[in-house]
C-alpha cells in the first residue's frame, strides 16, 4: 500500500489544493503546515503554469500571481524538501504535461522522489497517453494519479483497473471553480469504480463548503477542494494561513459527522 492509499485509512480523506508561490513560498509553507495540523489527509501542491486549461479564473489568477513573483519548478522542489522536515502527510503535485515534459520526465520523477513527493496529477494527459509519463513515475515510486470525468462512461473500468494512489473523480464538466449545485450521478461513477478496483476515489471540482463536502464524502472515499481555498488566499494574502487552517478543520469535521 502506497502512502497515498494509506491516507484514506482513517475515515474520509480531506484533500486541499493550493498553488505554490501564491503569494510567495514562505506563505505557502505556513499554509501547508496549517492544513496538515488541521486535518488534511493529503495535500495537492499546484506547480504554476501559464496555460492551466483545467482551471477556472480563481486558480488561473493564482498561477499568474505566482509566476509574476518569479516562481520556478526548481524553487518548488527546494520548497518541498524544506517543508518535508516537519510535514508528514502525503504530498502530490498537480500541474500540466508541458511543465513535466520541458523539465525532463525522468528528471522530474527523480526530483519528486528526492524531495518527498508521493504522487503527480496531470489533468491534461488522457488515460491513453499516460504511459509517456507513468513508467518514470513508477521507477521512482511516484503514484501517477488518473482522473475520471462525467464523460468517461465506458472507459471507467479501464481507467480504474489501471489506477495508482487514488482516483480523482471530476464532479462536473468544465473547469475548476465553486459550484452551488453538483448534479452528476457521482454514486453511479464511484460504484463502477469499486467494481473494478480497491484503489480509493476522491471527488473534486466545485466543492466549496462543509455541507457539500459532507454530501460528496458519502459517495466517495475523499473530497478535494481547491478554488475555495485559493480564493481565501487571494483575500487574505500573507495572512491567509490561519484562515485556511480554520476552513480545513471545518471541512474535515463535516466529513466525519
Amino acid at each position: 500500500m502506497s502512502k497515498i492509499q494509506a491516507a484514506f485509512q482513517n475515515g474520509k480523506a480531506f484533500i486541499p489544493f493550493i498553488t505554490c508561490g501564491d503569494p510567495d513560498l514562505e506563505t505557502t509553507g505556513k499554509i501547508v503546515r496549517e492544513m496538515a495540523e488541521n486535518g488534511a489527509d493529503l495535500i495537492e501542491l499546484g506547480i504554476p503554469f501559464s496555460d492551466p486549461t483545467a482551471e477556472g479564473p480563481v486558480i488561473q489568477e493564482a498561477n499568474i500571481r505566482a509566476l509574476s513573483g518569479g516562481i520556478t519548478t526548481d524553487k518548488i522542489f527546494d520548497f518541498v524538501k524544506d517543508i518535508r522536515s516537519d510535514v508528514k502527510v502525503p504530498l502530490v503535485f498537480m500541474t500540466y504535461a508541458n511543465v513535466v515534459f520541458s523539465y525532463g520526465i525522468e528528471r522530474f520523477a527523480q526530483r519528486c522522489a528526492e524531495v518527498g513527493i508521493d504522487g503527480i496529477i496531470l489533468p491534461d494527459v488522457p488515460h491513453e497517453e499516460k504511459e509517456e509519463f507513468a513508467p518514470a513515475c513508477r521507477k521512482y515510486g511516484i503514484d501517477f494519479i488518473s482522473l475520471i470525468a462525467p464523460t468517461s462512461e465506458n472507459r471507467i473500468a479501464e481507467i480504474a483497473t489501471d489506477a495508482e494512489g487514488f482516483l480523482y473523480v471530476v464532479s462536473s464538466l468544465g473547469v475548476t471553480g465553486v459550484r452551488s449545485e453538483i448534479r452528476t450521478d457521482l454514486a453511479a461513477i464511484t460504484a463502477k469504480i469499486r467494481e473494478n478496483t480497491d484503489i480509493p476515489c476522491a471527488i473534486g471540482f466545485g466543492i466549496s463548503g462543509p455541507e457539500q463536502a459532507e454530501r460528496m464524502s458519502k459517495a466517495a472515499d475523499g473530497v478535494i477542494v481547491g478554488s475555495a481555498i485559493v480564493r481565501l488566499i487571494a483575500q487574505h494574502g500573507r495572512n491567509a494561513a490561519p484562515e485556511v487552517g480554520a476552513f480545513v478543520r471545518s471541512m474535515k469535521q463535516a466529513m466525519n459527522r
